[in-house]
């Protein structure tokens, strides 16, 4: 091989290697990219969780809503029932000639 061809090969091989170097780099310069494309998505999802989690929190309080409710009915139904038999007692004495 003569020096000429050998700096042909060379050279052919150089460019080569440069190339393969240039495609690697570009590639990982678009992962780069790719990747903190995902790492914004993933903070505005993130944000959008904890507003989701802000606003529904009432929801989880029903619970005790609810409970409180049914204690509050069930007072309301015992002063109804109570309410009632003093009615009926009324009636009964003021229905059988008594005064009030």
């Amino acid at each position: 091989m003569t020096d000429a061809e050998l700096w042909s090969q060379w050279t052919l091989w150089a460019v080569v290697a440069g190339a393969v170097v240039v495609v690697a780099a570009a590639l990982l310069v678009t992962i780069l990219v790719t990747a903190q494309g995902i790492l914004d998505e993933a903070a505005r999802a993130l944000e959008a969780a904890e507003e989701i989690r802000t606003h529904t929190l009432p929801i989880w309080a029903l619970d005790t809503t609810n409970e409180v409710a049914e204690g509050i009915l069930a007072t309301v139904q015992a002063i109804e029932q109570d309410g009632a038999l003093l009615v009926e007692e009324l009636e009964a004495h003021t229905g059988s000639g008594g005064v009030l």
